[in-house]
């Protein structure tokens, strides 16, 4: 359930309401909206009815949340959550592009993906460091040193850095050199590893897990939220299915649905979910146009050279003019896209 205070409500009114419900073993979170103020709580709903809360101070109503996942449900918080980071931001009225190269190979290789970035307009670079690749004889990444350098292009560029960690080891590691934490298809109902990222206090990537529905998604999600963590970005990466000729099956239909289910910012990751190059514009565009928040795409100074995804991967001439492109669809939904094609 939620308890949603009055405007006008104060710290200490707020603070009895949780008081009231934490005596009563209720797991408590205080979330703070643009226009209300709630203390979500999850418990016994049975007690629910005996606490009287809506007779105290500052308390304008109670109301029972219905749908499994708690914390990430519109019913908990009306207004979309904007996750702000250095300067940038995701979810809010500018489109947030997240692009650089599937793994980290050399400190060349990086700097130059990071400055076609930001040449190009984007604020946040990617890099995988640690990669858990389906052969175990393909590249596995630079580990820690991936990491430092990611972190050092982010000095040099001022751009956010997004890598994905997985177990708690990576993450632990991760803490001192990334800005956002991604959390991968095959680890999206790691349940130890979403703790730990709940528990991080860095903005959080979470991608849709190869089959998983939408609900389970969400309550994915919900780990992280659950342990005090409200800084979530799901992605949408493509789903499994019976077709060959992509990689995986782009589901844009997810966009809207989880933006009416969810107040999290929803993007899409155009480049694993085709693995074509050929594919990742047109994705982009109608992801944009389905109304996403963002974009996550591999590019590669080299594409031919990549270690890995090279095929999927845009060089910085085709990112350049892929946010070229994708200024008018951004503007027709009512998003901004700095720095390109003024």
């Amino acid at each position: 359930m939620v308890v949603v205070m009055q405007p006008q409500a104060t710290q200490q009114h707020i603070a009895a309401v949780d008081d009231r419900l934490t005596a009563e073993g209720f797991r408590t979170q205080v979330i703070y909206g643009e226009k209300r103020t709630v203390v979500a709580a999850v418990g016994d709903r049975r007690v629910m009815e005996t606490l009287g809360l809506e007779a105290l101070p500052g308390v304008e109503k109670v109301v029972p949340i219905m749908k499994p996942f708690k914390l990430a449900s519109r019913e908990v918080k009306e207004e979309n959550t904007v996750i702000r980071v250095k300067g940038a931001s995701v979810g809010g009225s500018e489109l947030a592009v997240i692009a650089g190269p599937c793994a980290v190979e050399s400190r060349e290789q990086l700097l130059a993906a990071a400055w076609a970035v930001r040449a190009a307009g984007a604020k946040f670079l990617r890099g995988g460091a640690f990669k858990p690749r389906t052969s175990p004889y393909s590249f596995q990444g630079m580990e820690e040193q991936g990491l430092k350098l990611l972190a050092e292009a982010s000095e040099l560029t001022g751009l956010v850095t997004v890598s994905e960690v997985i177990d708690e080891e990576s993450l632990a590691m991760a803490l001192d050199y990334i800005d956002i934490l991604q959390i991968g298809a095959r680890n999206m109902q790691n349940f130890r590893l979403l703790k730990a990222a709940g528990k991080s206090g860095k903005p959080i990537l979470l991608k849709r897990g190869l089959s998983a529905t939408v609900e389970e998604w969400l309550m994915a999600a919900e780990y992280i939220m659950s342990e005090g963590n409200q800084q979530v970005i799901l992605c949408e990466r493509g789903i499994r299915t019976f077709e060959t000729y992509t990689r995986n099956t782009l589901d844009l239909s997810a966009v809207p649905l989880v933006m009416g289910l969810s107040h999290l910012p929803v993007v899409v990751d155009p480049s694993h979910a085709t693995g074509k190059r050929d594919l990742v514009l047109p994705m982009a565009m109608a992801a944009v146009a389905a109304g996403a928040g963002g974009l996550l795409v591999e590019m590669h100074p080299e594409p031919a050279r990549a270690l890995c995804d090279g095929q999927q991967s845009l060089s910085p001439r085709e990112f350049a003019q892929l946010m070229t492109k994708l200024k008018p669809v951004a503007k027709a939904v009512g998003k901004s896209l700095w720095g390109v094609g003024a």
